[in-house]
This record gives structure tokens, C-alpha cells and sequence, in this order.
């Protein structure tokens, strides 16, 4: 009997790809046989790659269509990820996200679509295009309903603790520090996620004073401006250059620490197993916090942590001599 094939579409974004990554592992280890595809959006796929369950990923340039409507490359690559889909020959197709578009792609797949039902799913009109729908609590954490999820598609049931999968590549990049270096997640995509600079100053003093380069990195031109900003005021700090998502996991992947707000970023860390603790100023850690390995959620919605309270959950505390960290 051949292999079941399955498809998982899961596009974006980077958080969201990193929560479903549990429900990869899961499956690789209920059905060892299974041949595993990951349909994602094309800024993710090399990450995806990442993971040993999955085996093939197929990129979707959605968003860089959005950028460049125009744009002939962009609308040949989307019509090869749709020959690849319509070819695949799945035994399940998974959606995993809930969304109109995502629902969409899930049927230019060309198999049996499963998603979650009316009253689990993001965008409650993506259900009427699923061949099963699935009831998945919403009060759960984001990687819980996705494996939950895969569990009720294959008939098994999820007793263990999250495992993301990922190993970190090989080797730092080169640019480095040398010595134990922290990373410090500052860029967030909305101003609300985002912790006041004087507090990661404070806990980038405290870091640097035990031994700890502090390494900022930027997606953006502007967030490297502003990394080099706080790098300025932290002695040995280092704002990161220009890099892709699979050298940003080299990175972070070899951290003695991280501290980051609501990011993608902060997820990866935790599921490359670095001790990270997350900020939250905005959103509820308890629905898409951290998540397993060595993750700590500090704050809340109206609640930032104070610096001291994340220099504590990192393993240093105000004996490090800088008053600015009660901040």
C-alpha cells in the first residue's frame, strides 16, 4: 500500500508557521510512512524545510503578488505552486489556518480538505469550502488546536508535550559574537507589541555586565535603524545586518539567551530550544504565548513587564548593579 500523501497549508505568518510545527512532529510519529508537504507562503518555505517531517514544500507568493500585482515573475510562480498543488495526489489536505485564502489554496490541492468548523475557525466562511470540519476549542493555545486538529483527522490522541521539530543550522553566521551572546527581539509589527527602549537598555547593560554580547536584529531598514539606535546604548551590543529567515534562525538557534516581544522571531526561539523569555504589552500570552521548551511569557494586554522582571526570568536580578533596570 503506498504512503499516504498529506498536504498541510499553513501560509503565514511567522508565528502562526511555527505553531503548526508541533502538529508536524506528532504526525511524523503517528504515521511514520506518511509523505508530508507544507503549501506556505515563499518567505517561510526555506524555514519550513527545516523540519525533518516535512518533505516537500511548496511556496505561495500571495503577499509578493500583493506587492507587485503587475509583476509577470510573481504571477508564473504562483502558477507553478498551483500545478504542484493540483499534481500532488494528497490523501489529506490540512488547513490548519482557517482563512478564506488559505481555504482556497486548500482546494486548488485537489483532495479531501479538512479545516476547523463554524465555531473554531478564523474566518467562519472558509468552512463551507472543507470536505470535514473539525470542532477545536478556541480558548486553547494556538499549537494545541493545531494538533488537535491533526489528531482528529488521523484518529489518534495528543498525550505529549509539544515538540517543534527544529534543529538549528550548523554554525552561527560569521558575523557573530564570539562569546556567549543574548538576542534581543525589540521589532515588533504593531506599535502596542512593542517594549520602551529605556528597558532594553537597561536589561541590555545588565546582560553585557555578566558576559553577554547583545545581539539586535531588524527586519525592516527602519528596525535596523532603531537597532542600531539601542546598540548605541548598550556597552559591546551589536545591531544585526540585513539577513534571511533561515540565517536569523542560525542565530538565534545558537543564543545563550533571548528576550523578545509579540514576534515571530520570539516563537523560533523557543521552538529551536533557547531559554527565551516573551514580553507581552498587548496580546494574551495564554492564547499565543510562548509555548513549551524553555519559553516564559512576562505581561499582558495594558500589563508590560517591568525590565527587572525579565532580567529575573533570564536568571539575573538587581544584584548586577544597574539601578535602571527596575525601570
Amino acid at each position: 500500500m503506498p504512503a499516504p500523501r498529506v498536504l498541510f497549508v499553513k501560509l503565514s505568518s511567522l508565528g502562526d508557521v511555527i505553531h503548526n510545527m508541533p502538529a508536524v512532529t506528532d504526525l511524523a510519529e503517528h504515521l511514520p510512512g506518511a509523505r508530508v508537504a507544507w503549501a506556505v507562503e515563499e518567505a517561510y518555505a526555506g524555514l519550513v524545510g527545516l523540519h525533518p517531517g516535512v518533505h516537500d514544500v511548496i511556496p505561495i507568493g500571495l503577499r509578493n503578488l500583493r506587492r507587485g500585482p503587475f509583476d509577470g515573475v510573481r504571477w508564473r510562480r504562483l502558477a507553478d505552486a498551483r500545478r504542484a498543488l493540483a499534481r500532488g495526489g494528497w490523501d489529506y489536505v490540512i488547513d490548519s489556518q482557517g482563512l478564506v485564502k488559505s481555504v482556497l489554496v486548500a482546494r486548488a490541492a485537489c483532495g479531501v480538505a479538512f479545516g476547523m468548523d463554524r465555531q473554531s475557525a478564523r474566518e467562519r466562511m472558509a468552512t463551507r469550502f472543507y470536505d470535514v470540519a473539525l470542532a477545536v476549542p478556541r480558548e486553547r493555545h494556538a499549537v494545541e488546536r493545531n494538533r488537535d486538529l491533526v489528531a482528529q483527522v488521523f484518529g489518534y490522541r495528543v498525550q505529549s508535550a509539544a515538540r517543534y521539530g527544529l534543529g538549528a543550522p550548523p554554525a552561527p553566521p560569521p558575523w557573530a559574537p564570539v562569546q556567549p551572546y543574548a538576542v534581543l527581539l525589540h521589532a515588533a509589527s504593531r506599535a502596542d507589541k512593542r517594549w520602551p527602549d529605556e528597558r532594553w537598555a537597561a536589561l541590555g547593560r545588565l546582560l553585557s555586565q555578566n558576559g553577554h554580547a547583545c545581539v539586535l536584529p531588524g527586519g525592516t531598514p527602519a528596525e535596523r535603524e532603531h537597532a542600531a539606535r539601542l546598540a548605541g546604548t548598550i556597552p559591546g551590543a551589536l545591531a544585526a545586518p540585513a539577513m534571511s529567515l533561515v540565517e536569523a534562525a542560525a542565530l538565534i538557534g545558537h543564543a545563550a539567551l533571548v528576550a523578545g516581544v509579540d514576534t515571530g522571531l520570539t516563537h523560533l526561539a523557543v521552538a529551536l530550544g533557547r531559554p527565551t523569555v516573551g514580553i507581552y504589552c498587548a496580546t494574551r500570552p495564554e492564547l499565543t504565548g510562548l509555548h513549551g521548551n524553555d519559553g516564559v511569557n512576562l505581561g499582558g494586554p495594558g500589563r508590560p513587564p517591568s525590565a527587572e522582571a525579565v532580567a529575573t526570568a533570564l536568571g539575573y536580578g538587581l544584584e548586577a548593579r544597574d539601578p535602571a533596570v527596575e525601570a
